[in-house]
């Protein structure tokens, strides 16, 4: 039985994985800086994708794209703002995609959201 950090590395390490299946380069896994941290940072040709990565392994609370708060949407900008100005890169073009894991029978089935949410205050 996975701890609660292991299912989430899996989780991350499963999206990464999957995006660069499709297309993306998974720039960094797992970004921290002193105002928190981002799951993924890939690039989509010139768009700048900042990733956030939510797994359930039971369902009846509801699915993992669910978690995507109003709140944890405005962590996200303060935090891709952050990335951008400290990489001088505020006129980059970029995006939030969530990729959301539901484990049915041990097995992850994965949904890509690209564009999942504008930049909020």
């Amino acid at each position: 039985m996975l701890n609660r950090k292991e299912k989430g590395k899996l989780a991350e390490d499963l999206a990464a994985a999957f995006l660069k299946q499709r297309g993306l380069h998974v720039v960094v896994q797992n970004f921290r800086c002193r105002i928190g941290e981002i799951d993924l940072v890939a690039r989509d040709g010139p768009t700048l994708v900042f990733v956030e990565v939510k797994s359930r392994f039971a369902l009846h609370y509801g699915a993992p794209e669910e978690l995507v708060s109003r709140a944890k949407q405005r962590r996200l900008t303060r935090l891709a703002q952050w990335y951008l100005k400290h990489l001088r890169m505020e006129n980059q073009p970029a995006r939030f995609d969530v990729v959301a894991i539901s484990w049915q029978d041990a097995e992850p089935e994965l949904k890509w959201i690209p564009n999942a949410f504008e930049a909020c205050d």
